[in-house]
């Protein structure tokens, strides 16, 4: 995520019939105002998605006040993936809650031992899982890259999305898998939605513009790397990529420049577009010929 001037999130805010968002409280370089949790549905009983890091006594306040003043409950918490300011309030929430509710998320590819603490556990769910309660029908889509266990939640009475932090109201997001993100945020485009709820930053109503800028940046800097390959006579470290194509980057950056081309060289992987060479001191890379 870059640096932005952000726009001004509201610490509770009605969004629609269906959506109340709830602020986080914990603002950062990587959360921008803080991570966007939302209770979901028209009735006495609501889904929450995501609970935020944990430990922000302002944002159970603020959520303890929602459900005081509007009359309602929390029937299930649904999470969209395990990043720890999307799941660290799990626990003081549920201590909010005079019922014990379900927990549910896709589970992560190579662990099978996710615990939450307080004696809670996740239920699992599969990919096109429905969730629903009054007012809302939510439908999980797994939508891994950002992370191997990320999932966004269709809104079908509004045609929303519920993105996670796969797309974010300001900024672009990072990702571990750009192979697998990048088919996330064409299965995202897929849905056609009219309005994106994001993990952080403001509201997208104007949402296909935005998909559409996500991918287009990732396949200019994608092009970029692979156009520097093909023109190079010999095979080039990752480094030396960071050195043709960050020109404009100062050089204290150029480090985490050369993590995300690596992120993109292992895409052209997966795309059988580059090989790999290895010597005794570095990795080398070359497009195929």
């Amino acid at each position: 995520m870059q640096h932005l001037t952000l726009t001004a999130i509201p610490a509770i805010e009605k969004l629609s019939n269906n959506v109340i968002r709830v602020l986080g409280c914990n603002p950062g370089p990587k959360t921008l105002l803080g991570t966007n949790t939302y209770l979901i549905g028209n009735g006495k009983r609501r889904i929450l998605l995501d609970t935020g890091v944990g430990g922000i006594q302002d944002y159970i306040s603020n959520l303890q006040n929602v459900l005081k003043d509007n009359k309602i409950a929390i029937q299930e918490i649904v999470i969209s993936h395990w990043h720890p300011d999307h799941i660290g309030g799990i626990v003081e929430v549920a201590e909010l809650l005079k019922e014990s509710v379900r927990i549910s998320k896709y589970p992560r590819q190579a662990r099978d031992d996710e615990e939450i603490g307080g004696g809670l556990k996740y239920s699992f769910l599969k990919d096109k899982a429905i969730i629903s309660t009054e007012g809302a029908t939510l439908r999980a889509v797994f939508t891994p890259g950002h992370s191997d266990d990320h999932l966004v939640y269709v809104l079908e009475e509004e045609n929303a999305v519920f993105s996670g932090d796969c797309i974010l109201g300001e900024g672009t997001s990072v990702f571990e898998d750009l192979y697998d993100y990048m088919r996330s945020l064409n299965v995202i485009k897929g849905l056609n939605p009219d309005i994106i709820y994001p993990g952080h930053g403001p509201v997208i109503r104007n949402p296909m513009p935005k998909i559409e800028e996500y991918i287009k940046h990732r396949l200019l800097r994608e092009s970029q790397i692979y156009d520097t390959l093909k023109q190079s006579s010999s095979p080039l470290t990752a480094m030396q990529i960071v050195k043709k194509i960050y020109v404009d980057t100062p050089v204290v950056l150029h480090k985490a420049a050369e993590g995300n081309v690596l992120l993109h060289i292992g895409k052209l992987v997966k795309d059988n577009k580059i090989d790999k060479s290895v010597d005794s001191e570095d990795v080398y890379w070359q497009a195929k010929s």
